[in-house]
């Protein structure tokens, strides 16, 4: 019922940017937080921003200056700008909705896209 649509993903130089973007599909009532996580092979997920519905960002420290968070509650969309982009940057990225509920008594929830390539070349 609740599907996280990515996009944006794509090949491009060090130094270049892009913008990925996540919208959340189905019957949604709120949203606590949204954010992106990145895994390479062989190596743990991890965080890269995520931001909440008020508009407070985190990120991890290796993206700090090079990328900006934000979303749209209205539209249930996270986007992440990303810029100064390096070869260590290449990862699969993972769209994450985080305290999700479906109805307003409901019990919140975590729900993962299914990630989009980001491959930086040098």
């Amino acid at each position: 019922q609740v599907q996280l649509v990515e996009s944006g993903g794509g090949l491009v130089q060090a130094g270049g940017s892009l913008r990925l973007s996540c919208a959340a599909s189905g019957t949604i009532y709120s949203i606590n937080t949204m954010g992106w996580y990145r895994k390479a092979p062989g190596k743990q997920r991890e965080l890269v921003a995520a931001i909440t519905s008020e508009g407070r960002p985190v990120y991890a420290d290796s993206v700090k200056g090079r990328f900006t968070i934000s979303r749209d509650n209205a539209k249930n969309t996270v986007l992440l700008q990303m810029g100064s982009l390096k070869p260590e940057d290449t990862d699969v990225y993972y769209c994450n909705a985080a305290g999700l509920r479906v109805k307003r008594w409901d019990l919140p929830s975590d729900y993962w896209g299914k990630g989009t390539q980001v491959t930086v070349s040098s």
